[in-house]
């Protein structure tokens, strides 16, 4: 395929990706009834805007009612299903899935804030580099969140004097997204895929000689932006080399964590449903970590690593707007990439995925591509077989947006959950970040982008 045919592949993208956002009278090929109307997704729209435009034209009053406004948006979309769709089934399964995400992520999160790293060595480019090559091999065995809340911590620390808003955006580039793609545990589209009966082992097998690769690229154009900022020598501090690890009560409730993301009905059978209810035993067992974590830990700990709740709060909160108001914005979106299945190539769901993954939140992205990859085959991503037998068929479709939903969750600070973490751990330890758009311009569209766009012409 020439570079013009893969052009217009792309292009199809843009129809995809856009069409529900500019269509006058929703989709023909549904029901009206079982589509949301096109304008529905402006309180998703406003939402993201505020995100990006409040700390930057309106700091004070966004950090002041940021938590109303998530909420009152994400009820406008509510309500819009609750009375005009009728449709309690979306509105339910949405909760669900944003309950398990906000109990692995504040356990995660809760976990790893007792638990105190300390390195007492002079910061070099090298050692940056070898600790965000640590946390990114990290991040498939505690995920991208509890890596990122257990390293950036000591990473800030060894920099303190030297540190720039490029270091931390880096490790949410390397720990808090791109790292995690070898295992369902790493991110959380991949376990949404693991869950749907795509075989634990299969990410790694299909994305190692990607990762490597990308992180490594990734690490070298940081290493060469460290090199610039080489702190003065100062003899009068001596270093004595040592790494510290306190907390390791803590690391048992991490295993814990790990275990319980098994804690599936789906996956064994012995495993109880709680429906109706939206949680299940596995987010009953996270909640719990996060109180009995928070409660034993070490005060020490804690105030060393400068603990509080604000960072996941923020996350909490922007997050039941976000998976709020981006329903009907997936529903059309999964719609369409069915409608246009036929059309659509690895290459086009490469970008679709990875683009919409940056603003909207990977997780249900990933879920509904895989859905309308399976879909252009005649598969059912209900039917674990099937999507077993489409794993094994057709590898690259599914390499395709599972690479992209996890690297792409680098983009912005809302493509995923610990980004926003970090970010805000970052600010209350006195670095100043930059705004959504700062990010953007001048951090992954110059950096990113042409890595991610690399891997497109090299292997889709």
């Amino acid at each position: 395929m020439n570079l013009l045919d893969k052009v217009k592949h792309i292009a199809i993208f843009v129809i995809v990706s856009c069409e529900f956002v500019f269509a006058s009278n929703g989709i023909a090929a549904e029901p009206e009834s079982t589509l949301p109307e096109t304008f529905m997704v402006l309180p998703f729209i406003v939402l993201l805007l505020m995100i990006a435009t409040g700390p930057l034209f309106y700091h004070h009053f966004w950090e002041k009612h940021y938590p109303k406004v998530a909420v009152f948006l994400g009820s406008i979309t509510v309500v819009y299903y609750l009375i005009f769709l009728n449709d309690t089934h979306s509105l339910l399964h949405t909760l669900t899935e944003y309950l398990s995400f906000i109990a692995l992520l504040s356990s995660l999160f809760v976990a790893s804030g007792g638990i105190l790293i300390k390195v007492d060595r002079k910061s070099t480019p090298l050692l940056n580099v070898i600790m965000l090559f640590i946390g990114a091999v990290a991040a498939n065995l505690i995920g991208t969140t509890g890596a990122s809340i257990l390293l950036i911590r000591p990473f800030i620390k060894v920099n303190k004097d030297r540190i720039k808003a490029y270091h931390v955006i880096f490790f949410i580039f390397i720990v808090s997204n791109i790292g995690g793609a070898l295992t369902p545990i790493g991110d959380p589209p991949l376990f949404l895929g693991f869950l749907r009966g795509i075989e634990f082992f299969w990410f790694i097998q299909h994305m190692w000689y990607i990762w490597l690769p990308t992180v490594l690229l990734v690490l070298l154009i940081f290493y060469l932006i460290d090199m610039r900022n080489q702190s003065p020598d100062d003899k009068s501090t001596e270093y004595s080399g040592k790494i510290e690890f306190k907390g390791i009560k803590n690391v048992l409730y991490l295993l814990i964590i790990l275990i319980s993301v098994f804690v599936d009905p789906g996956i064994f059978s012995w495993v109880p449903s709680l429906l109706p209810l939206p949680v299940g035993l596995r987010e009953i067992i996270m909640f719990s970590t996060v109180y009995l974590s928070y409660k034993n830990a070490d005060q020490k700990i804690l105030r060393a690593n400068e603990f509080d709740f604000e960072p996941i709060k923020e996350v909490a909160y922007l997050f039941i707007g976000i998976f709020a108001t981006m329903i009907p914005a997936l529903q059309l979106i999964a719609h369409e990439s069915k409608v246009l299945g036929d059309k659509l190539n690895p290459g086009t769901f490469y970008w679709a995925t990875g683009t919409l993954s940056a603003f909207l939140d990977n997780a249900p992205t990933y879920l509904n591509f895989l859905s309308a990859e399976l879909g252009k085959y005649g598969f059912d991503v209900n039917i674990k077989s099937q999507v077993l037998q489409f794993q094994q068929l057709y590898p690259v479709y599914l390499q395709s947006i599972s690479v992209a939903a996890v690297f792409f969750g680098a983009m912005t600070y809302i493509g995923n959950g610990p980004n926003f973490m970090v970010k805000s751990i970052c600010e209350r330890a006195g670095i100043t970040m930059p705004s959504f758009f700062g990010y953007l311009v001048k951090y992954s569209i110059p950096i990113l982008l042409p890595v991610f766009a690399i891997i497109w012409y090299l292997f889709y």
